[in-house]
C-alpha cells in the first residue's frame, strides 16, 4: 500500500508541476503599453524640462531616456522588434477607479506586455477619511483585469506595489512640510498637523492595498507581481523630485527600473 501511495505521489507530481513552481516563460513582446498614475508619468522628474509637468520620456516602465533604463530600453535590448512599439496611457492624478479605461485603450492596440503602478492617489487624499476603502480598490483592480484579459488574453502583465509613502516622509519631513501643504499633497499622510496614529493608520492602507493587488494578479495566469519591489525600495533625497519633494526624481525613475525589472524579466524566462 505504501509503495502503491509514492507511486500515485508521483504520478500527481509529474502532471501538475512542483510547488512553487514558476510559470511557462512567455514569448517576447513586440509592443509594450504602461498604465498607472504620475509615477508613470515621470511627473516632475526634474526641474528644468519636467516643472509640473509629465515628461514620460523618463519613466520607469515606457521611458527612452538613457539615465533611467526602463522596462522598454531593456525589452528593446532583449526583443529589437518592440523598438518604437511602445505607448505610454498612465495618467497623473488616476485612481483605481480609472484602470479599466486605461486597459481598454491598451486592449485597442493589441499590446504584448502592460506595467501597471497604480494606487498611490487612492491613499494620498485630503485627508485620512476620503481614502478609498479596500474593498472598493480590490473590487475595481479585479473588474479591470477580468476585462482586460478577457479581451486581450495573449497580453503579460506586470503590477508594481505601491511605494512606501511614509518612508517618503520620515526621509523629508524636516525639508518639505511646507511645499506637501503649498501644493496640497498627499495631506492624508503628509499634513504636519498628522499625528503617528494618523501616519500608521494610512501606512496600512497602503499595505492593505498592495495584498490586494498581489491576491488578485495571482487570480490570472498572465499577471505577475513584483513581490513589493517598488514597497520596499528606500529612496534617497536624490531620489526624489526637487520640485514638489514627493515624485521620483530622474534617479528614482532609474531605481524604481532596476528594482522591478528583476520580477518583470520572470514573464520572458523559464
Amino acid at each position: 500500500m505504501r509503495r502503491l501511495t509514492i507511486l500515485l505521489t508521483a504520478l500527481v507530481t509529474l502532471v501538475v508541476g512542483l510547488p512553487g513552481t514558476s510559470q511557462a516563460a512567455a514569448p517576447l513582446p513586440t509592443s509594450m503599453s504602461a498604465v498607472g498614475d504620475s509615477i508613470t508619468r515621470a511627473y516632475d522628474a526634474t526641474l528644468w524640462g519636467c516643472f509640473l509637468a509629465d515628461c514620460p520620456q523618463h519613466s520607469w516602465a515606457t521611458g527612452t531616456s538613457s539615465s533611467v533604463d526602463s522596462h522598454y530600453e531593456r525589452l528593446v535590448r532583449m526583443s529589437p522588434g518592440i523598438k518604437g512599439r511602445v505607448w505610454n496611457d498612465a495618467k497623473t492624478g488616476a485612481k483605481m477607479a480609472n484602470l479599466a479605461g486605461q486597459l481598454a485603450t491598451v486592449a485597442a492596440r493589441d499590446v504584448g506586455y502592460v506595467s501597471v503602478l497604480i494606487g498611490a492617489n487612492d491613499a494620498c487624499t485630503s485627508s485620512p477619511s476620503t481614502m478609498t476603502p479596500v474593498t472598493t480598490f480590490t473590487d475595481s483592480f479585479r473588474g479591470a483585469l477580468r476585462t482586460f484579459t478577457g479581451t486581450d488574453p495573449q497580453a503579460q502583465i506586470f503590477v508594481s506595489s505601491i511605494p512606501n509613502i511614509y518612508q517618503l516622509w520620515s526621509l523629508l519631513r524636516s525639508r518639505a512640510s511646507s511645499t506637501w501643504r503649498t501644493f496640497g499633497i498627499c495631506q492624508s499622510m503628509l499634513s504636519s498637523s498628522n499625528d503617528e496614529a494618523t501616519r500608521q493608520f494610512v501606512l496600512q492602507r497602503v499595505k492593505d492595498f498592495n495584498t490586494a493587488l498581489a491576491t488578485v494578479c495571482a487570480e490570472f495566469t498572465q499577471c505577475r507581481w513584483d513581490a513589493l519591489a517598488t514597497f520596499n525600495t528606500a529612496f534617497t533625497t536624490s531620489d526624489v523630485s526637487t520640485v514638489d519633494y514627493f515624485h521620483p526624481s530622474l534617479a528614482g525613475q532609474a531605481k524604481l527600473a532596476n528594482a522591478t525589472w528583476p520580477a518583470a524579466v520572470t514573464i520572458w524566462q523559464a
